[in-house]
């Protein structure tokens, strides 16, 4: 059974291994594949029969090309990268990893908080820049710090990732609100409370993103809905960065309307030169690492190995086309 994993280094940088799929079969590991070219996609596949990928797609054009192809594997829980019908046409089964990230992940949106609330990171520099040494004052502040206790923290989602970040805001002395089609049962015991849409914008002076990426939600945080908001709210995604129309966020940002924002994601990755949101105010942003703690990449390693064994044994698991 010949292996091919076509963009591996993100997920595992050396400090992992892939033993656990090199028992399963002749296993090549490549670090990255350019996303563009077709060609040399399907090139690297070649007759290989399990497909692993991280972010390099897999069109209908290179399942075409690769007819040996009998299953794909995703590292990571967003499949968008695979064209899902032509791999069920083809009777190909797409596997992902649904559940690796819910603590790293969550710690990051809290992190991006409290980084947007009291600027840590922006007053260690002034630090070191020697501005306490000869300031007049025992201490001082640029920005007006934020305390949360008592603000209402609302979540677009609160799934598996969300029910974690909902735990941290309370223990923050928060109120959490969200939307989500599916409430569960766990995130209203925890004591979350699930209201419409609308209500959501209305009554959050935190918004965070915690949400797969579907089409009702794709742009949705857009002129018209940022206008239903709190003035000063706060906004945090970690989620997924085609949820904002990121001109319509960076006007609201240097209005004022909003506060600050805390971004781990934007719509094009890597983030182009011209993406608005760079010269937007108080705008924090990341570059996509909020999945990347050693913890949360074992997870996925060890899913996928699982995924992969399960099919090999005809039992996939983790079926995202069945």
């Amino acid at each position: 059974m010949k292996i091919v994993v076509l963009d591996g280094y993100t997920e595992n940088p050396g400090d992992l291994s892939w033993g656990g799929l090199e028992a399963l079969g002749e296993l090549t590991v490549y670090d990255r594949t350019p996303y563009e070219d077709l060609p040399l996609i399907a090139a690297r596949i070649g007759d290989a029969e399990i497909v692993i990928t991280n972010k390099t797609p897999i069109t209908r054009a290179v399942l075409d090309a690769c007819p040996g192809i009998r299953a794909v594997a995703v590292l990571a829980t967003g499949f968008n990268v695979v064209d899902i019908a032509a791999c069920r046409e083809k009777g190909i089964p797409v596997m992902n990893v649904p559940n690796y990230g819910g603590y790293s992940v969550s710690q990051f949106a809290i992190a991006l908080l409290l980084e947007c609330c009291l600027q840590i990171g922006h007053h260690d520099r002034t630090v070191h820049e020697g501005k306490w040494e000869n300031n007049v004052d025992w201490c001082y502040w640029d920005y007006p710090l934020v305390e949360l206790a008592g603000l209402t923290y609302g979540l677009l989602g609160c799934g598996r990732i969300g029910i974690h970040t909902a735990a941290a805001a309370l223990a923050l002395g928060m109120h959490v609100i969200s939307y989500d089609k599916y409430p569960s049962q766990a995130a209203k015991d925890l004591g979350v409370e699930f209201v419409t849409l609308d209500e959501l914008f209305a009554r959050s002076d935190v918004l965070g993103l915690q949400m797969p990426l579907m089409p009702f939600n794709t742009g949705i945080i857009n002129k018209e809905n940022i206008a239903k908001m709190k003035d000063g709210v706060i906004i945090i995604n970690n989620s997924r960065g085609q949820m904002v129309v990121e001109q319509d966020l960076a006007d609201a940002l240097n209005s004022g309307k909003v506060a600050a924002a805390g971004l781990d994601v934007v719509s094009t990755e890597p983030i182009r030169g011209d993406n608005p949101l760079l010269k937007a105010k108080n705008c924090i942003i990341t570059p996509h690492m909020s999945w990347g703690s050693k913890g949360s990449r074992q997870r996925i390693m060890d899913c996928t190995v699982q995924n992969v064994r399960s099919f090999l044994a005809s039992t996939p698991e983790n079926v995202v086309n069945g």
